[in-house]
């Protein structure tokens, strides 16, 4: 058995329940939550303590269990120790002196025979003083790890596309501006290899001058990196004589948020050339774009990852609600239906009739055995993925368009030799199109068509999210149906004219322009993946074709025309 997924209850080494429990210090790396290793996550779910400074917050909170005790400290107090905080909303904060410091936190808990979690930024070993807490868990007979992760100083250059090193093995340093001695700074200045500086906007341009002072070329390239390994990263390339200038330039500086940290690359492979080339994660099609998704969390998370991987921020604000149908008879009775024999088919046309039938399964104490004998068909991948969730492999998923139209392309004829019953079950929305039922009739069968579910308007998201989509804060919106447009629209009002909008087919796209919206961008296809494609495939072109005019790449968003012309284009 490996050591890193060993028993905890049965290794001492681990903590389990011995009266010293155990610490984990985990580096949650540089921003990035892809960055969080699998040992990591595993440590996580496992702890029964959690103590996490801010800046990692939403990379852990995801992985750590309901019912983890959150420690707090009083930063006013302590102004020198990371400020703590809780991990979720189901989270029990512990009540602690606003005196003690972290490692009085990080002992105490330990001592009480949990499993604790100390997570910071970056990596233990070289980005946080953790070594002091090491040293008391050593000194008090507390058992602990380490789970190292990927280091700031390290993981955003190559987010920023500066190798530090190449096949000549070249001298790296490391160089805290911040507490770095004058000899630390004489030996780097003196020295021809890369220098990786971790600053703030508002030192990093002396930092550069402690260098040129003592010994580096004032020409000797330098990039600088802040927000690294997230949708906000920004880099300016530029040398440690420009430096200043560049981001006076940039207007980054003089500015409120000076004090953020930066981390600087001195050397030739982060000459502007080469960055260029290399600079893979702030060059994707969509980088840093907010993109408005109006769907639920559930129903958005597979089009949200994909918008990610195209360096996309998904927003998801549900423009409907699901609810029970009114008259609930119809729908238990074609349940039991469905259990005595009734149906040779059950079709599922949504995510929304998986779960209602689900539902209605749990209520009546039955699990996925009920589908022995029945056959199931499911309108596209997504439906289909809810029902293997649920423990049903669907037997006809559309080969080819994953619609109504594309289901019934693939749909058998019912054949009295073969087919012992004729009838099909539809669960479905109150106010879902007759395509499916007109098709099937058309085939031989008899349909079942049962209001599973009722779709009603959602209520209007928070004031802020309305604000943004009337005045340009949002790059794109996806419209993945007509009932969205209208939706959307209805709660929150009509997106601004510099917002990109996609919709999922003509028919969607007729209902925006209805509402007096710009179409700039349709699927070839009515799939929301295929979707999210044509509109990474249009920043891409957007992006190119101001790279070709040497104007700066911006986003939408960060435009502010007066007006626009009405226009369709496909993508």
């Amino acid at each position: 058995m490996s050591p890193t997924t060993s028993n905890h209850a049965a290794d001492p080494v681990h903590g389990g329940t011995t009266a010293h429990g155990h610490v984990t210090f985990l580096g949650a790396g540089p921003g990035d939550p892809g960055l969080l290793t699998l040992r990591a996550v595993e440590a996580l779910a496992a702890a029964d303590v959690l103590i996490a400074e801010p800046e990692v917050l939403d990379v852990v909170r995801t992985h750590a269990r309901a019912g983890v005790t959150v420690l707090g400290a009083d930063e006013a107090v302590q102004p020198d120790a990371p400020q703590l905080t809780v991990v979720d909303g189901t989270s029990t904060p512990a009540g602690v002196p606003g005196l003690r410091d972290v490692t009085n936190l990080v002992m105490e808990a330990a001592r009480s025979g949990r499993r604790v979690v100390r997570a910071v930024t970056g990596d233990p070993g070289l980005d946080a003083c953790a070594t002091g807490e090491m040293l008391a868990c050593a000194s008090g007979g507390v058992p602990f790890e380490v789970v190292p992760g990927v280091a700031t100083a390290v993981g955003v250059p190559a987010y920023a596309g500066v190798p530090l090193r190449d096949a000549e093995g070249t001298d790296v340093r490391f160089v805290d501006a911040a507490s770095a001695p004058e000899r630390c700074w004489a030996e780097a200045g003196s020295s021809d290899g890369t220098v990786v500086v971790s600053a703030t906007l508002e030192t990093v341009a002396a930092a550069a001058g402690e260098l040129v002072a003592a010994g580096r070329k004032p020409d000797t390239p330098m990039s600088v990196t802040v927000a690294g390994t997230t949708t906000r990263q920004r880099t300016w390339t530029a040398t440690l004589g420009t430096i200043a200038q560049t981001l006076k330039q940039a207007k980054v500086l003089p500015s409120p948020e000076g004090g953020r940290p930066v981390i600087a690359v001195v050397g030739e492979r982060s000459a502007a050339a080469q960055r260029d080339q290399l600079s893979w994660f702030e060059s994707k099609p969509l980088f840093g774009w907010k993109v408005l998704v109006p769907r639920t969390k559930e129903q958005a998370a597979s089009l949200s990852d994909q918008l990610r991987s195209y360096g996309a921020v998904p927003h998801e604000v549900p423009t409907i609600a699901v609810e029970p149908p009114r008259t609930p008879q119809q729908m238990e009775r074609a349940v039991k239906g469905l259990v005595t024999g009734r149906y040779e088919w059950i079709a599922f046309t949504s995510v929304n009739a998986v779960k209602a039938v689900r539902e209605k399964f749990e209520e009546y104490g039955l699990d996925a055995r009920a589908f022995a004998g029945i056959k199931v068909a499911a309108v596209g991948e997504q439906t289909a993925s809810a029902l293997v969730a649920f423990g049903v492999k669907p037997d006809l998923v559309p080969s080819g368009e994953q619609s109504a139209a594309g289901l019934l392309e693939d749909w058998p004829p019912y054949d009295p030799v073969f087919d012992p019953i004729d009838r099909v079950f539809l669960p479905r929305a109150d106010i879902a199109t007759e395509t499916l039922v007109a098709g099937l009739i058309e085939l031989g069968w008899e349909v079942d068509d049962v209001t599973a579910y009722r779709t009603v308007r959602a209520s209007p998201p928070p004031a802020e999210t309305r604000e943004a989509i009337k005045g340009g804060g949002f790059d794109a919106v996806l419209f993945t149906s007509s009932s969205t447009v209208r939706n959307l629209v209805g709660i929150a009002g009509k997106p601004h004219n510099v917002t990109v909008i996609a919709c999922i087919g003509p028919a969607t796209a007729k209902t925006a322009e209805e509402h007096g919206l710009r179409v700039d961008v349709m699927s070839p296809e009515p799939s929301v993946l295929r979707l999210a494609q044509a509109l990474a495939e249009f920043g891409a072109k957007r992006r190119a074709a101001a790279v070709e005019a040497g104007d700066p790449v911006t986003r939408p968003s960060e435009r502010r025309p007066g007006s626009r012309r009405r226009r369709t284009s496909t993508t």
